[in-house]
């Protein structure tokens, strides 16, 4: 192979800004933007597996949307996402965390997963968690420290014991 093979091999990385994000306590109000963001970020996966129902996707989160665990995602001042941070018996369970598509690979997700996660290390509690058979958001979950407890033809289903990774 000659030098400018080589050369022409190698591409500068292009990375974009760093996102400005922060959390706010959900409101009611927030659903219907919620519940358009969710049929879009799931679709896809939904889809592969073949499983896409537009309404059902839409009522299955109104039906178990909870203000009251659901902080909503602002990159930059706006809307960007939400997650679900619901007390269980054992711990908490993770629901509902989606990102707008535009900012996927910028880091925001992992960024929100250890804050988030920061909080539930504090108290010593683990985090549930499922997640669609072959979405990539599962390679996120394994590097924050969660692992595989079962699986089913749709779901798999994660745990992260305290102070993981």
């Amino acid at each position: 192979m000659n030098a400018s093979t080589k050369a022409d091999e190698i591409r500068p990385v292009r990375t974009a800004p760093p996102v400005e994000w922060s959390l706010r306590p959900a409101m009611s109000s927030d659903i219907e933007t919620i519940v358009e963001l969710r049929a879009i970020v799931m679709r896809p996966d939904l889809e592969r597996l073949g499983r896409f129902d537009g309404h059902r996707v839409r009522q299955r989160l109104r039906d178990s949307f909870s203000p009251r665990y659901t902080s909503v995602v602002l990159a930059d001042g706006a809307f960007a996402g939400c997650v679900t941070l619901r007390p269980a018996a054992d711990g908490w369970w993770l629901e509902h965390f989606s990102l707008d598509t535009a900012l996927h690979g910028r880091g925001l997700g992992s960024a929100v997963l250890r804050s988030l996660l920061r909080r539930t290390d504090a108290d010593g509690s683990p985090v549930r968690l499922n997640v669609l058979q072959g979405s990539p958001a599962r390679r996120l979950y394994e590097r924050l420290g969660f692992t595989v407890v079962a699986e089913d033809p749709v779901d798999v289903f994660m745990l992260r014991q305290p102070g993981a990774r």
